[in-house]
């Protein structure tokens, strides 16, 4: 089963930019200067690894989350970080600032983890429960504050809100795709230089105490690698959900093995998930791509649920 899926996940990765909701010819992709060669190159291959390098943080990311906070429905925006994006990202489009929109939802996901990290001084190591309410009051606040900006805006303004919220993987080029690959391979390489703390952390609290390890240095190191992680994601491409909550698990359930053996594997899986959603959202028979957001929610809840009952 693991070599099967393996293998669909590689054809999953190879297959996907060649298809949308235009026909391409295979014949005119390699040719220079061609309308194919130029979707190809410029649209469907960054939005492939775009796909992928996302996916691989938020997955990651909820398997962090869920360890540290040894919560099984702990996300990557359980802190409310994808809350401060959206609704910087909201004020910079009932403001005039459409042109500085990922720069907005990167300010209002860093301010979001300023305020977490500063609050936690005040909580020993055993209160990451403490941290997690902060964050869950943190992102009522925003959501009240989006309702405001939403009252105030216009239809057109209010749609683009919207577009936002439910995750967009549309890129050009590949600018912004530098930018995630980055953040991606550092939040990988530090969880796997973290990986035996990890272990020990998964144990007890009390077992790496005794061990000699800083839990709450720990805790809040990986906290904060992640959700810079997760704020350059979302800056980029909106909040995209499910990602981070059912690929640990699934992946947990096929392997069943400990969570800090199944870093590199939930990664990829992770960036695989995403990428077959997008194949999806592009090759459906509509006017517009439909938001990667709501794929992966569709696709996600009902086997989290199998995954859920089968338990």
């Amino acid at each position: 089963m693991k070599i099967t899926i393996l293998i669909l996940s590689f054809v999953i990765l190879a297959i996907s930019p060649f298809y949308g909701q235009i026909d391409l010819s295979l014949s005119k992709i390699f040719q220079d200067g061609t309308m194919d060669s130029k979707i190809f190159f410029e649209l469907r291959v960054p939005r492939v690894l775009l796909a992928f390098f996302i996916g691989g943080i938020l997955a990651l990311g909820g398997l962090i989350f869920q360890s540290v906070f040894k919560n099984p429905m702990a996300t990557p925006f359980t802190l409310g970080v994808a809350s401060g994006a959206t609704l910087f990202t909201a004020i910079a489009i009932v403001f005039g600032f459409t042109s500085f929109v990922s720069l907005f939802a990167f300010i209002g996901a860093l301010l979001t983890i300023v305020i977490l990290f500063t609050l936690s001084s005040r909580f020993d190591f055993t209160q990451t429960s403490s941290l997690l309410l902060v964050g869950i009051a943190l992102s009522f606040f925003y959501s009240a504050a989006l309702m405001v900006l939403y009252f105030i805006s216009n239809l057109e303004q209010s749609y683009e809100i919207m577009r936002f919220t439910m995750g967009s993987l549309d890129i050009v080029g590949f600018d912004n795709l530098y930018i995630v690959v980055f953040a991606s391979i550092f939040l990988l390489l530090s969880v796997l230089f973290y990986k035996d703390k990890l272990q020990l952390l998964l144990t007890s609290y009390e077992f790496a105490i005794l061990k000699g390890l800083n839990v709450k240095r720990l805790n809040y190191t990986l906290l904060f690698i992640v959700s810079i992680s997760v704020a350059i994601a979302v800056s980029i491409v909106g909040p995209i959900g499910f990602v981070g909550l059912i690929i640990p698990h699934i992946l947990k359930t096929i392997y069943k093995k400990s969570a800090h053996l199944l870093i590199v594997p939930i990664f990829f899986y992770g960036g695989v998930f995403l990428v077959f959603c997008d194949f999806i959202a592009r090759n459906i028979n509509t006017s517009s791509d439909v938001p990667i957001g709501v794929i992966t929610s569709f696709l996600g809840a009902p086997f989290f649920i199998y995954l859920i009952i089968k338990k």
